[in-house]
């Protein structure tokens, strides 16, 4: 499929784990952009389940049929990420009105530090709109069943990882 424009765009993520509401923002930014690179964050700060190579190689599986998406790890600013790799569009998802005054910051930070890359806001299916890995990790924690909420790939190391 041709997409609408002619760039590459970053989705920047801590992806602990990665959902279905995620794959589904990646998938659509495939038909959006020529190339979408899915920036798995380090996020130390943050205390994540999965190492940072885990949640690559997690990403890679799940979006292993899509060629319009690449996969790599990356730790520091999400924008000058996207500067150093040529990537003029980072994506954000907006779940709720509650996501948006903080990715608002962010964006407007970003635009400061570089104004020579955009922010481009995308709202899930409504499907998804109450899916977080958050969420996702506490059911799993609790065995709780994840299946309709991620890959069955996801849900294998979510058990293995809570077993």
């Amino acid at each position: 499929m041709t997409s609408a424009v002619n760039i590459g765009a970053m989705y920047p993520g801590t992806f602990d784990p990665l959902t279905r509401g995620h794959e589904e923002l990646i998938h659509r930014c495939a038909r959006l952009f020529d190339h979408v690179l899915v920036a798995v964050a380090a996020s130390p700060g943050k205390a994540p389940l999965f190492t940072l190579d885990e949640r690559v190689d997690l990403a890679r599986e799940v979006l292993k049929d899509t060629p319009e998406v690449s996969v790599t790890g990356y730790d520091g600013l999400s924008v000058e990420f996207a500067h150093t790799h040529d990537l003029p569009v980072i994506i954000r998802g907006l779940r709720a009105v509650s996501d948006f005054e903080l990715e608002f910051q962010l964006a407007a930070m970003n635009r400061r530090l570089n104004d020579g890359v955009e922010t481009v806001f995308l709202t899930p299916t409504e499907q998804f709109t109450f899916v977080s890995s958050t969420l996702v990790r506490e059911i799993a924690e609790y065995g709780g069943d994840v299946s309709q909420f991620v890959h069955p790939r996801v849900e294998e190391a979510l058990r293995r990882k809570f077993s």
